[in-house]
């Protein structure tokens, strides 16, 4: 079923975003563009993404290190404005 209709993104390219590090609507949208456009997808994001289902915050839960802010920037090079 599709999640974004603005950019044609579904729900299991969100899932596998999610499944891939992209724990929040804006590192999805930096990984596919959803929710970029008109915004009706975001909080149908945020209902995919749900709470605890994002393996880097389990890491980083269980002690792994936060990554660097360089780090993110070189992941999500993509800059997102931000919502009004």
């Amino acid at each position: 079923m599709y999640v974004c209709s603005c950019f044609g993104i579904t729900e299991q390219q969100v899932r596998d975003h999610a499944g891939t590090g992209a724990c929040t609507p804006r590192q999805i949208a930096s990984a596919c563009k959803a929710g970029t456009d008109c915004g009706g997808c975001v909080r149908r994001i945020q209902a995919l993404l749900g709470r605890g289902s994002c393996p880097r915050r389990e890491l980083i839960d269980n002690g792994a290190p936060e990554p660097l802010v360089a780090e993110v920037a070189e992941a999500a090079p993509a800059a997102l404005p931000e919502a009004a």
